[in-house]
This record gives structure tokens, sequence and C-alpha cells, in this order.
């Protein structure tokens, strides 16, 4: 866990084998970041770590895409918007994310290790922006949101990190909520 990501206003991933643990910090951190402290490239980019190849994939090659369109994923559909990113920037905003409820889980396809799982909770997020006259003003909104993470020996751990292989890591968000 690198906990000097905090400083840029961002959740530091957990080094666990525990998915309901990870689970709920990859979907804090999908949504957790201070526009005063980094840009959203760099905080994408950041999240790009978390990420590790589909399993269920034979090859390297179809591995890599399979990282690759979940990282487009990611930015095109999942996390805030770039107009709404400097709609939030404009005014020095902050989301701070929470999961809220339980965490549902939904079979993966095809998964003939048993290692991945889809967890879905509802996250409350917490904007805060500047009022404009040295105060801030703060409002929640609610989403339900979808994650699938790898906990098992098929993860590629973070490189120059403390991760081993094993430890989880996210496969892919999803547009959607997914539901039993």
């Amino acid at each position: 866990m690198d906990a000097s990501v905090v400083d840029q206003g961002w959740l530091p991933e957990p080094i666990t084998t525990d998915r309901e643990v990870y689970i709920r910090a990859a979907l804090k951190a999908a949504a957790t970041f201070d526009t005063t402290k980094g840009t959203r490239e760099e905080w994408l980019d950041y999240l790009d770590t978390w990420f590790t190849p589909d399993t269920r994939y034979r090859s390297e090659a179809d591995q890599q895409t399979s990282v690759d369109d979940a990282q487009v994923e990611l930015r095109t559909g999942v996390v805030l918007p770039q107009e709404e990113w400097d709609s939030l920037a404009s005014e020095d905003g902050r989301v701070v994310a929470t999961t809220t409820g339980d965490v549902v889980y939904v079979p993966v396809t095809d998964d003939r290790s048993g290692d991945m799982s889809i967890g879905t909770s509802d996250v409350t997020l917490t904007f805060t922006r500047s009022d404009g006259s040295g105060g801030e003003t703060s409002y929640e909104e609610q989403v339900r949101v979808s994650v699938q993470v790898l906990c098992g020996p098929g993860s590629v751990a973070t490189p120059d990190s403390a991760q081993r292989a094993g430890d989880c890591k996210v496969v892919r968000y999803f547009t959607e909520p997914l539901e039993p």
C-alpha cells in the first residue's frame, strides 16, 4: 500500500487477499479525488495501477487487450467525465466516496479458477466545492457500482510495490451495476 497517494487526494490500494476489503476500496477509489492536488489524468493513471489481466483469456495479447479495454471503460463510462471534473476543479472541488451497505456478489462467467468476484455496493459520493467567498458547500449523491476483482495466483502485482501474485487486483469496473 502506497500511503503517499493520500497527499494527492486519492485512496491507497490495499494489499490484501480479502475480496470484500479490496472491493470496497476499489469502489471508493474510483470516485475519491481532490482537483486541487492532481489532474484527472494523473488520478486515472494511478487507478490504472490497480488493474490486472483477465485470466479467462489465455494469450498474453488477449489479456493485455482486456486490461486496455477495461481502462478505457473506466475512463469513458465509470468515473466523473472530464467536463464535470473541470467544473468541479473551477471551484477547488473534491469528492470522497464511501461504501454503504452490503457487498452483493455476482458469479463471474467462465471463471474456472474461482478466484474472480464481481461485487456490487451502494456508494455515497460527497462533493465539496468552494462557495466563492472563502467557505465550502457539500452535497451527496448515491450511486450503485460494480467491480470485478481477481484474488488469486493469477493476479499481477503492481511493479515496485509490496504486492505479490495472489493479492487482489481490479479486472474491470462496470458502467452499470450487476445484480444476482
